[in-house]
C-alpha cells in the first residue's frame, strides 16, 4: 500500500530523512517509533501529501501523494497530533466533510461519538482537548479510508478512554485497510500496534512483527541483570533483560525494552534480523 524507496528530506539545511526505504501493507496496524525529533510527523505528512520528499520516491497505491490527486484524498486521513479547532459544531463539521469521502458512515460517526462520551452538537472548540481529539478521531475512522494515519493519538486522553481508542481503532483494522500510528506512549497501545517500526535518521532500524521478534528476541525479568544480554533495564522489582533468541522459546515482546535496544545495539539487532 506504501512504498518508499530511497527518501531524502530536509527542512533548509536540516536534514530530517537521508535515505528511507520502507514497505507498508494493508491488513496492519503500524506503530511508528523514534527519538523526539527524528521525523516521524514529517514521515506522516509526507505520506499523506502535505510535504514533498527531495530525492527518492514515496508511493501510496501507485499515487504520488504531493499530487494531492482527489482519488488520493478520498482514501486516507491525517489525524495531526494538534490541530486548531473551528468553530464549527462538531456533527455539521462530520457531516460537510463527510462529502468528501465516499465511504464515510455517518452512523458509525454517531456510534463512536457516544463511545467516546463527546457531545456532537458542541462546537469543536468549545470541547476539551481530549474531547476534541476523541471527535477527530471518531470521523477519521468513520471516513473509512483505506489509509489513516495517526500522530500521538492517545495524548490528551484519559485512561478509559484510551481503553476505548484501542477498541475502536482495531475495530477499524481491515485486510484492505492500513493504520500508521506513531506513538511515544507505546504502553497505551502495546497489544495493538503490530508490526513494529523503529527510525532514525539513517534509515529503518526495525520492521517487524512482533511475530518475527518474539522468535528472534527473548525478553526476560529477574533480580540481576543478564551478563550476556543486548540491555538490562532497572525498574521496580528487578531487570527487564533483552538478548538474542537462541531458546526457541517465544516470550511477550516488551516494546519499550526493544525499542531502547534497538537504539543501543543497532548493529546487532540488524544482524539478527537479517540473517
Amino acid at each position: 500500500m506504501v512504498s518508499i524507496q530511497n527518501l531524502k528530506f530536509s527542512y533548509g539545511r536540516q536534514i530530517v530523512f537521508n535515505n528511507i526505504n520502507l514497505q507498508l501493507e494493508p491488513g496492519k496496524i503500524y506503530g511508528l517509533l523514534g527519538q523526539n525529533g527524528v521525523g516521524k510527523t514529517t514521515l506522516l505528512k509526507i505520506i499523506s501529501g502535505f510535504l514533498k520528499v527531495n530525492k527518492g520516491e514515496c508511493t501510496v497505491n501507485g499515487f504520488y501523494p504531493f499530487d494531492r490527486f482527489p482519488q488520493f484524498l478520498e482514501d486516507v486521513f491525517f489525524v495531526p497530533e494538534d490541530f486548531i479547532a473551528p468553530d464549527t459544531i462538531v456533527n455539521d463539521y462530520a457531516r460537510l466533510r463527510g462529502e468528501f469521502y465516499p465511504e464515510y458512515d455517518s452512523n458509525k460517526f454517531g456510534r463512536l461519538m457516544t463511545d467516546f462520551e463527546v457531545n456532537g452538537n458542541f462546537k469543536f472548540n468549545k470541547l476539551s482537548y481530549g474531547q476534541q481529539k476523541k471527535a477527530l478521531i471518531a470521523f477519521a475512522l468513520s471516513t473509512n479510508t483505506k489509509l489513516i494515519l495517526l500522530d500521538e493519538p492517545s495524548n490528551g486522553l484519559d485512561i478509559p478512554s484510551k481503553s476505548q481508542l484501542r477498541k475502536v481503532i482495531s475495530e477499524a483494522s481491515t485486510d484492505d485497510s492500513c493504520i500508521i500510528i506513531s506513538t511515544h506512549q507505546v504502553r497505551d497501545l502495546e497489544n495493538l500496534i503490530d508490526p513494529i517500526i523503529i527510525l532514525d535518521q539513517n534509515g529503518v532500524l526495525l520492521n517487524e512483527s512482533t511475530e518475527r521478534i518474539a522468535q528472534k528476541l527473548l525478553f526476560s525479568f529477574s533480580n540481576n541483570p543478564d551478563n550476556s544480554a543486548l540491555y538490562n533495564e532497572l525498574t521496580p522489582g528487578g531487570y527487564i533483560s533483552v538478548k538474542k533468541n537462541d531458546t526457541g522459546y517465544e516470550t511477550k515482546v516488551n516494546i519499550e525494552a526493544l525499542f531502547n535496544t534497538t537504539l543501543k545495539n543497532k548493529t546487532e539487532i540488524s544482524e539478527i534480523f537479517n540473517r
